[in-house]
């Protein structure tokens, strides 16, 4: 698989955990925002909540569940990241990190990919 085969089908994960948020009464106020440490894949906000959530998409979980991959790196730069966004866009919300594990056995044709999104992950 390329670089940007990989992309699409992030972005492809990353839209499926937006519309299931916007389902549960979230607005998304930026996808794919990116700065000099880093992107966080998805911000969105409800009236208690500004939420900075990391999307992992993989076909299954026989190898290790997709959170696995959220390493300490990884957390720290998504940390530093919405310390920048929050100096940016200033707000009253609670800030949180969470993670959507995204399964899709048949990549982009998945009719539907499960989704287990874990809040308050690091």
């Amino acid at each position: 698989m390329t670089g940007g085969d990989r992309r699409l089908l992030g972005r492809w994960g990353e839209s499926q955990v937006a519309d299931w948020l916007r389902v549960k009464g979230w607005r998304i106020v930026a996808a794919g925002w990116r700065c000099r440490f880093g992107e966080i894949d998805l911000i969105a906000v409800n009236d208690k909540y500004i939420v900075f959530t990391e999307v992992k998409l993989r076909k299954s979980a026989a190898f290790a569940p997709a959170r696995a991959f959220v390493d300490r790196g990884k957390q720290e730069r998504v940390r530093i990241s919405a310390q920048l966004y929050l100096q940016e866009y200033t707000t009253e919300l609670q800030p949180r990190f969470d993670v959507a594990e995204v399964y899709a056995p048949e990549g982009t044709a998945t009719r539907e990919p499960e989704i287990n999104y874990i809040e308050d992950a690091f």
